[in-house]
């Protein structure tokens, strides 16, 4: 196929509060333009939009409305921002938030928008960070170890709340109702693929990592059965449809699609892919050891290797689920640049709002400036970052944040700095587990809006030891995006001749500084201390903490 010079292609980022699509031309990867759209709705974790009725705690709902909203303002703003004209375009990808997902009818039809189903907050999209399905992923996991499933030691031993077997089992126990109307049980990676084309397709990513699908097959009916009978025949009825490889072409985009969009009828739509797994071609990370790590409200690790090893606590493993060729492996941390916005609204005095607005500069800058004067070890604190549990390596959604060593002289410099720490132990603990497991991580490839933070780069690449490398795009989950989109189009013949040509990193942006990487190395074995005791078993407190706080919450309803 031959391509014009001037043929561009677009990606659409679909975010945990916003999406953002970006226009990028096919030959070099130039980012054209972009344009954001903030969801209206927003993350529903206190209330239901349609009813203001107070949610459960460790719920986070969306409204699927939201995204038709980002295909209707954001893409044809960034097309009008590129100055191209809309024919230029010859096809378009997309990236979602996983594990995000949408109870449909068999049209597609969220079952939220439908009116007997309107107050329902089962009927509405479970966001990833949507936590409140862990007891029944307590149930799976024991139950695995029971039965010695083969695929359990694929997701490093454990299967997580936020994923779709948990959270479909969920609604089956406390919605039968909601579950008995939903034909199918979507990722919002491919439920926006099938408003866009009109054909429900399921990729392997989201399959592959987020729903126990591992050598041709999901877990079988005697397995389900086991957990609830009414469970039995989840896959077969909900879940079950042939898989379509990244970087395939879905199908066309249909004539509705385009007047929303105001891209040209007909081009190239490509498989949906998941956030995390288009960034790692977008920074040029296609080899083996070279792990991106996407930092934002959290972070979540891919990286491909040569080798199939079972990774302690990961979040999966899956057969070119990263590039054709390699294994993918993915792993995690729940919460980060939430931690850091929690601080910011609930903990940091109102003196340095003031300050920080004076000065024209924003609260975080203001913290970290200050933060950044001190050594390392100064504000005598160590933390753990499981505001929102823990992700990787442990797995265990009911973990809960811990600040050790404040007085009454800590300030609240002190804290971020030690938040800030935190996540860096956690991602520390991640790639030692990988490089224990027999998958060496030989590169740290940084790509997410925390990037800018230079503090923050610089503790990571003196806690984790490496050279951290830094993609070259802003926008590099919407840039991965549209490389696929270029893929599937004919552009290029595959997504690592793409990723050649389109692709941008700059290496070795932050490098280790020796007495930094010696004194963390002090504090980290305080982390892991404290890692250990409270998620091991040695200590459930935080456990019995979150069990007194429902019992309370449901005392009052």
């Amino acid at each position: 196929m031959t391509i014009d010079r001037d043929a561009c292609v677009v990606g659409v980022d679909f975010g945990t509060l916003s999406g953002r699509a970006v226009v990028v031309r096919v030959r070099d990867g130039a980012e054209l333009g972009t344009a954001v759209h903030e969801y209206r709705h927003g993350v529903a974790d206190q209330v239901l939009p349609a009813t203001g009725r107070p949610l459960p705690p460790e719920w986070a709902l969306q409204v699927p409305a939201d995204y038709l909203d980002v295909l209707r303002t954001a893409v044809p703003q960034a097309v009008e921002a590129a100055g191209i004209s809309a024919e230029q375009v010859i096809g378009i990808g997309t990236d979602f938030t996983a594990c995000t997902m949408v109870p449909v009818t068999a049209d597609g039809t969220p079952l939220c928008d439908l009116p007997e189903f309107a107050e329902n907050p089962h009927a509405y999209v479970k966001l990833w960070r949507h936590h409140a399905a862990q007891p029944q992923a307590d149930r799976i996991n024991e139950l695995a170890r029971q039965r010695k499933e083969p695929w359990l030691p694929r997701y490093g031993g454990l299967i997580s709340s936020e994923w779709e077997f948990a959270k479909g089992l969920q609604v089956l126990e406390e919605a039968p109702e909601v579950y008995a109307a939903m034909a199918r049980w979507v990722e919002a990676a491919d439920w926006i693929i099938w408003q866009l084309t009109g054909t429900y397709t399921r990729n392997a990513c989201t399959a592959g990592y987020k729903g126990i699908h591992q050598d041709g097959q999901y877990p079988g009916e005697d397995f389900l059965k086991e957990l609830n009978p009414e469970f039995a025949t989840f896959v077969a009825d909900k879940l079950d449809h042939p898989l379509s490889a990244l970087g395939d072409r879905a199908g066309e985009l249909t004539a509705q699609a385009s007047e929303w969009t105001g891209l040209p009828q007909g081009i190239a739509v490509a498989v949906g892919n998941v956030d995390a797994h288009v960034t790692a071609p977008a920074a040029q990370a296609v080899g083996p050891g070279q792990m991106v790590a996407i930092m934002g409200t959290s972070t979540c690790h891919v990286m491909s290797g040569d080798v199939l090893r079972d990774v302690p606590g990961m979040c999966g493993v899956v057969d070119g689920g990263i590039v054709p060729g390699l294994w993918g492996y993915e792993a995690g941390q729940s919460g980060v640049g939430d931690i850091f916005a929690w601080f910011l609204r609930n903990q940091v005095p109102p003196a340095y709002h003031d300050e920080a607005s004076e000065r024209g500069i924003t609260v975080h800058e203001l913290l970290s400036e200050l933060a950044a004067r001190q050594g390392v070890g100064e504000h005598g604190l160590v933390a753990l970052d499981w505001h929102s549990g823990n992700r990787s390596v442990l797995v265990d959604h009911e973990l809960s944040g811990v600040i050790v060593g404040q007085t009454l002289a800590t300030k609240a410099e002190d804290v971020y700095r030690a938040l800030l720490e935190a996540t860096a132990f956690g991602t520390r603990v991640i790639v030692d587990t990988f490089t224990d497991a027999g998958v060496p991580v030989t590169e740290l490839v940084i790509a997410g809006g925390l990037v800018k933070n230079t503090l923050m780069m610089q503790i990571y690449a003196d806690v984790v030891n490496l050279p951290l490398s830094v993609s070259g795009s802003a926008q590099a989950p919407a840039l991965g995006s549209a490389m696929h989109a270029a893929v599937a189009a004919g552009a290029y013949q595959d997504i690592r001749a793409a990723a050649a040509e389109m692709g941008s990193v700059r290496h070795n942006v932050f490098t280790p500084v020796p007495e930094n990487v010696e004194a963390y190395e002090r504090l980290f074995h305080d982390y892991l201390e404290l890692h250990d005791y409270f998620g091991r078993g040695a200590n459930d407190v935080m456990h019995r903490l979150r069990e007194y706080r429902r019992a309370a919450l449901e005392g009052k309803s």
